[in-house]
């Protein structure tokens, strides 16, 4: 199992088309995309920010996901929307395996 957090910023105003498009990719994950085990979003109480919580099968099934249309279809639909994304990917440690 391999996880990636994103902390994904948006410019104030563009929060309701950040947050669909993010459903967007949730929507397209769960319907195309057996290696991912699931897609959750969270969004900070400024409005301005949202974090990803995504976990896949395997490297191979997150590489397919961040390469895929669901993924590119949300950097499209944000462009020049977005103020800054930080990944963080790593294997899960809790609870153990």
């Amino acid at each position: 199992m391999i996880t990636l957090t994103a902390i994904i910023r948006c410019r104030p105003g563009t929060e309701d088309r950040v947050r669909a498009a993010l459903a967007a990719v949730g929507d397209f994950a769960a319907a195309n995309e057996p290696g991912t085990i699931s897609f959750y979003v969270t969004e900070g109480e400024d409005g301005c920010v949202f974090v990803t919580h995504e976990r896949f099968a395997d490297r191979t099934a997150m590489e397919a996901h961040n390469a895929g249309t669901g993924s590119k279809g949300f950097f499209a639909a944000t462009d020049g929307l977005l103020d800054g994304v930080e990944v963080v990917i790593g294997r899960e440690t809790f609870p153990p395996a």
